[in-house]
């Protein structure tokens, strides 16, 4: 026999508010036996004692199942709080040497019935290693989508629960929560932790190709992803979760498997490997590769090719800052640290075990630590009082659960910015904190009520969403739009700041009242006042670039997308949901609309204009085109420095030109979809982690060499290097990027050969590859220029 142990966390509403008294009993599932009971049950975070439990023998998990072995012991968990209904939850599956989570929010009892409190009873299947489920009718696609440019994690995922045809319940997940579930549910905990990493991997990459290439959309149908092995991966609503499981996932949900050369999230097909099989990965095979001393790639190329890669996401759906790319640590001091303090500070006022940060000033103390370990603890991660990744994700997952409870009971805005409205004396631009950041994002905040920037909350950290504020207001007052706040940009925000106008607008439409329902409006809502925040969006959708909707009273998938996309325009939080907040600002952008269309410019906008730009244009789109130069030529020496003025004159037209030869575009001078799209991928990277001389298609050798009749992701990387040396004069033809190594690229690479001074054999060896990828390098990042014809 070996000892298991169950954890058991109580919440009013899950990860924001924990429930903090309440009846806990706990029994054998198959024998009845109470093994744990306790009228006091939980702490102040809403958490239970760690409870040691008798399970089989973590060996019989190492091995198949075999029939009538059940590796791991089941329990039933019984919770009863005051004014709250009953749960039960039924099969609750321990491991040997693991501890297994679950996480239960109570529902608020509404009355009494005759026959007392009513009880939500929630019946555990059994693992699906246990009940050996088919997975024949698993089908996805590689090809990339015309809607997404590059995968992100989302924040949420929608799950039907069920066969796609078969009417069932879908439910709305946490992208995070939902892999942690599929992996609980899929595999065995007690797996080494290199074969963990390799299932979970194909989790994420089946779920987000599902999302990536819109398969269930494309065929009409309201969710994301089945929860049927025969279709796709195993999701059990209610279930528990292992820990180190939980804190795997914390680490590495960001990643996924790609073929290289082709940004689409492969389709990572899986099956247990001994009574199901499939032309995938075998789940009980990378026991054994990992046994062996494979790392999980390995083990995924084993399965799918050598050509498989692993890359992260830049973009997290629904977070507020990007992880810093480094941990914080003790002694650090910088306005990331700030950033973790304040949101700390927020969420203990909902978790008052963490200890309050008496001075948020992003110096990495004692108490921060301290607050970090308590965070770390409650929320299961590793309590080393590092933030790393995972605890930087984690903090910032629950900050934003906490606040959108507030939102829900209407938490109210924090007082207006105070201060005289005096220049502080020094430019603040990024990175800046302290109290004359915080005045003038209280200033920029009430300005957004009026006019068309960005919403900020004055938090004191002058961070990305403050500089596209800043920049914003700047275009919109007709001054440098540099994102720094000088004397000038100061007086010009606290004079507007002091000349706003107190009376609101009249409602332009007496249809509708304008007024916040008082609940949040998402996906699956109706009703009126869903039709009439429809109605605002499609007004907008006239003069700024968000999709058009039409107004039906349904909060279905375009609505959400036409929410996220006007959130995203105006600086707020990203989640697709209707809050005060976000009613709020699509209430006084319609308002403004006619006001907008006769005084002011469009604000910034990411999105292609829709022509190319060229010589002898002018107007508000050639002058973002000349901010971006402008800002790219402080970094890029060979791009000439140019006034931004609107007016694409021969100076824009030979940077414009300076900028494509850099980065191995055609070069004629006037800015179409990919000249756009590649300004604001390097214009966005300026202030970013992300270095910008370094493209995002540089492999080393693959192992084997290359050559005629060869098909796949290396081929395609080979076609996309010579490509680019093509266009920068060396004598090699341009080849199509179809990943197969035909006659045509055949005769490109004795061609790149010949110019590279190596041996002509239309083979790329070791040294045609590195020779190959330099040369490609030092022309995509601008460190050569291109061959003079």
């Amino acid at each position: 026999m070996g000892k298991g142990y169950i954890l058991v966390r109580l919440f009013k509403f899950k990860n924001a508010l924990p429930k903090t008294t309440g009846k806990l009993k706990i029994t054998d599932s198959d024998s009845g036996n109470v093994i744990y009971e306790s009228d006091d049950a939980f702490d102040i975070s809403g958490r239970s004692t760690l409870i040691e439990v008798p399970t089989p023998d973590k060996s019989l998990s190492q091995k198949p199942y075999e029939e009538g072995v059940t590796p791991y012991g089941r329990y039933n968990i019984y919770i009863s709080t005051n004014g709250y209904r009953d749960v039960e939850v039924d099969n609750v599956s321990v491991f040997d040497e693991t501890t297994s989570i679950q996480n239960i929010e109570v529902e608020e009892e509404n009355g009494l019935s005759k026959l007392g409190k009513s009880t939500e009873k929630i019946v555990l299947p059994p693992q699906q290693l246990v009940f050996n489920a088919p997975r024949d009718k698993q089908v996805g696609t590689m090809v990339t989508p015309f809607v997404l440019e590059r995968p992100y994690i989302p924040e949420f995922i929608i799950v039907h629960l069920g066969p796609p045809s078969v009417p069932a319940e879908n439910v709305t997940v946490g992208f995070i929560d939902y892999v942690k579930n599929v992996a609980s549910s899929e595999i065995y905990p007690t797996w080494p932790e290199e074969s963990l990493k390799a299932n979970i991997y194909c989790q994420i990459s089946f779920a987000l190709n599902r999302i990536y290439t819109e398969w269930y959309r494309n065929k009409g149908y309201p969710f994301q992803i089945t929860n049927s092995t025969a279709y796709d991966q195993y999701f059990v609503k209610g279930r528990n979760i292992f820990d180190n499981i939980s804190k795997i996932v914390d680490e590495i949900f960001s990643e996924y498997i790609v073929t290289i050369g082709n940004k689409t999230p492969f389709f990572a097909q899986y099956c247990n490997g001994t009574t199901v099989t499939c032309a995938g990965l075998s789940q009980w095979g990378t026991v054994t590769l990992a046994n062996n001393g494979m790392k999980a790639l390995e083990i995924i190329r084993y399965y799918f090719g050598y050509d498989k890669d692993l890359v992260r996401a830049t973009v997290i759906e629904g977070i507020p800052e990007s992880y810093p790319g480094s941990p914080l640590r003790l002694n650090d001091e910088n306005e990331n640290v700030a950033v973790i303090q304040k949101q700390l500070n927020r969420i203990s006022d909902n978790f008052p075990a963490i200890p309050k940060i008496p001075v948020t000033n992003g110096k990495f103390d004692k108490t921060t630590e301290d607050a970090v370990k308590t965070f770390q603890k409650i929320f299961n991660l590793t309590q080393d009082g590092i933030v790393g990744r995972a605890t930087w994700y984690s903090i910032s997952n629950i900050y934003v659960a906490v606040k959108r409870l507030a939102e829900l009971e209407q938490e109210p805005e924090p007082e207006g910015p105070g201060g005289e409205g005096q220049y502080p004396g020094q430019i603040l631009k990024y990175g800046s904190t302290g109290e004359k950041v915080r005045e003038m994002q209280g200033y920029l905040a009430a300005i957004s009520k009026e006019y068309n920037i960005p919403t900020i909350r004055p938090d004191g950290i002058f961070g990305n969403m403050t500089k596209e504020a800043v920049i914003a207001f700047q275009r919109l007052f007709n001054l440098v739009p540099d994102g720094l706040v000088g004397v000038e940009t100061w007086n010009k925000i606290y004079e507007v700041y002091k000349g706003l106008e107190e009376e609101n607008p009249e409602y332009p439409n007496p249809e509708f009242d304008g007024k916040y329902p008082g609940y949040l409006l998402r996906y699956g809502s109706t009703g009126e006042k869903v039709r009439e925040m429809q109605t605002y969006l499609a007004a907008i959708s006239q003069q700024y670039n968000i999709p058009t909707i039409r107004p039906d009273g349904i909060f279905g998938e375009a609505t959400r997308n036409a929410v996220i996309q006007f959130q995203r325009l105006f600086g707020l939080a990203q989640d697709g949901i209707v809050g005060e907040m976000t009613w709020n600002k699509i209430y006084n952008v319609y308002t403004g609309l006619k006001k907008a269309t006769l005084t002011e410019p469009p604000i910034y906008s990411p999105d292609y204009p829709g022509y190319v730009l060229k010589e002898y244009l002018t107007g508000e789109d050639v002058r973002w085109l000349q901010t971006y130069l402008q800002s790219i030529s402080k970094f890029y020496k060979e791009i000439p420095s140019i006034e931004v003025d609107g007016v694409f004159g021969k100076r824009t037209k030979n940077a414009v030109m300076a900028f494509q030869r850099i980065f191995g575009l055609s070069e004629d001078g006037k800015v179409g979809l990919n000249t756009w799209e590649k300004l604001l991928e390097v214009y966005n990277s300026l202030s970013g982690d992300r270095n910008i001389n370094m493209s995002d298609i540089l492999y080393p050798y693959p192992g084997v060499d290359l050559e005629l009749g060869d098909t796949n992701g290396y081929v395609n990387v080979l076609q996309q290097y010579i490509n680019v040396i093509a266009k920068n004069n060396y004598k090699v033809n341009e080849v199509e990027v179809t990943g197969e190594f035909n006659d045509e690229t055949y005769n490109a690479v004795k061609q790149l050969q010949r110019e590279l001074g190596l041996k002509v054999t239309g083979i790329v060896d070791e040294r045609t590859w590195n020779k190959t990828a330099e040369l490609y390098e030092t022309l995509y990042s601008g460190k050569r220029l291109r061959k003079s014809k």
